[in-house]
């Protein structure tokens, strides 16, 4: 398709001692929101991190286009650059490092993204209102002392300040109460309205989904794509679980992690 922002083709990677994805295809056009949903442990994560270049996993075969170009050695840096961003499931601590300057940093290496100082101070300033965040929290060190939900909403700061192509939210609602949830959310719907960009959400839980139109659903059992379908996919597995697809990975001889 010529829309087709990330194109995934027969991709198996892993560590360096034990294969965890199993012949991978994934197709995502610009502005589509995707669900990728499994069990704990089916390697849901580890798709993200090999997407964004995290020099923890190998390729073994299989390719990587990104806006159509073959980015399958590049480094996470140059992906990042070009458009990709990747959530993660526990955000680390930078000590040492202020927030406010990591974000300045951060953006000034986008050439679209340069502004002036001022421009720059207004637009965090709004952002961190709609996040419902005091800015005090911009001359805290980076993630140093947040709570779980504190640390999800810096992640959003980002996502919104760095405008990607291509989001990976992975377990974004992990640890999440109620409100922190519904901010998170919102920090979602303001970049899929914004920026229209794609999303990839990786989770095991229905909640975070609840106000997203989804266009693809797809599941992942042992490292390998099982199932796909619309948003009515969602439903059944919040309602049945993951059985039927494990059982049918069974039934083929499916390729175990």
């Amino acid at each position: 398709m010529p829309d087709t922002l990330l194109s995934i083709q027969g991709l198996s990677a892993g560590t360096e001692d034990k294969p965890i994805l199993h012949n991978i295809d994934l197709a995502i056009s610009a502005g589509e929101t995707h669900v990728l949903m499994g069990p704990n442990g089916a390697g849901k994560s580890t798709l993200g991190h090999v997407i964004m270049g995290d020099p923890s996993y190998q390729v073994s075969s299989g390719t990587i286009t990104f806006d159509g170009t073959d980015i399958t050695d590049f480094a996470a840096d140059k992906r990042s650059l070009a458009g990709i961003f990747l959530s993660y499931q526990a955000p680390v601590e930078v000590p040492g490092v202020p927030l406010y300057s990591f974000l300045r940093t951060i953006c000034q290496m986008r050439p679209e993204l340069k502004t002036t100082a001022r421009k720059f101070r207004q637009r965090v300033s709004e952002i961190c209102e709609h996040l419902e965040m005091d800015d005090s929290f911009l001359t805290r060190e980076l993630n140093v002392g947040f709570s779980g939900g504190e640390k999800k909403k810096i992640e959003m700061l980002q996502l919104l300040l760095l405008q990607p192509k291509l989001a990976i939210l992975d377990e974004t609602d992990s640890g999440l109460d109620v409100d922190a949830l519904s901010i998170v959310s919102h920090g979602i719907e303001a970049y899929r309205q914004e920026c229209n960009g794609a999303l990839l959400i990786i989770t095991h839980n229905t909640r975070i989904l609840e106000r997203l139109d989804v266009d693809r659903t797809h599941v992942m059992v042992r490292g390998n794509l099982v199932g796909e379908g619309d948003a009515s996919l969602i439903d059944e597995i919040d309602s049945t679980g993951f059985g039927r697809f494990e059982q049918a990975l069974a039934e083929k001889g499916g390729v175990s992690e």
